[in-house]
């Protein structure tokens, strides 16, 4: 899957003149801690709320508040933003924008159409929201079960039948090899069924290890 599937369209932005006491407001209003500074569509930097941070006085300051006050006014979006920005595309995958994310230990990444517009963005949020879904965590009417593999071809295959076959239907799988031991990996795996507890019971019968178990909310 790609970002533009799961960034966010309704970007808050500011123009490089923002002036400082605006852009912390926005911040507030709108819940947000990163604000794309843009020029005729396109994107030139980025604040983040570390940046208004820095240019806060310090608790130490010689200044009263009236002359602090008069000074933070002064400064732009142009003074305060970053200019050498970190971004995506809208076709780069997710996994790819996640790693990114982690690497450069940044909060967003701007998503820059082709000719330099700014097309959205994509944070922390986003992702997780992303890996909410894709692995059924919201899923209230689902059985979670978690079971040990052998890393060859055919076993996570042979389960999913077997889920099948039992009655199951199966909503999400993620299938990781195992960390520690060599050879094994686990399947996570949510389904519905009319009876989950005699199906997990049949498996367990059948010889696979049930290392996890989470029926569906009543």
């Amino acid at each position: 899957m790609y970002v533009d599937r799961i960034m966010t369209r309704e970007v808050v932005r500011v123009a490089e003149e923002t002036r400082l006491p605006q852009l912390a407001a926005l911040m507030r209003d709108h819940h947000i801690r990163h604000l794309p500074v843009v020029r005729d569509g396109h994107l030139v930097g980025l604040i983040t709320s570390h940046d208004l941070e820095r240019v806060s006085p310090s608790p130490i300051t010689t200044l009263s508040v009236g002359e602090a006050n008069y000074l933070l006014g002064k400064l732009t979006a142009a003074k305060v933003m970053r200019a050498k920005v970190i971004t995506c595309a809208p076709d780069t995958l997710v996994e790819e924008a996640a790693r990114l994310l982690r690497q450069e230990k940044i909060g967003c990444l701007p998503v820059v159409a082709e000719g330099g517009k700014l097309a959205g963005i994509v944070t922390h949020e986003d992702l997780l929201d992303f890996f909410l879904d894709i692995t059924g965590c919201l899923m209230q009417d689902a059985t979670r079960i978690a079971v040990y593999l052998p890393d060859t071809i055919g076993q996570l295959g042979k389960l999913l039948t077997t889920i099948n076959e039992a009655g199951g239907y199966i909503a999400t799988v993620v299938s990781p090899l195992h960390p520690d031991q060599t050879g094994l990996r686990v399947a996570v795996v949510r389904y519905r069924a009319s009876d989950p507890r005699a199906l997990n019971q049949h498996l367990r019968k059948l010889g696979y290890e049930l290392l996890a178990e989470t029926l569906p909310v009543a």
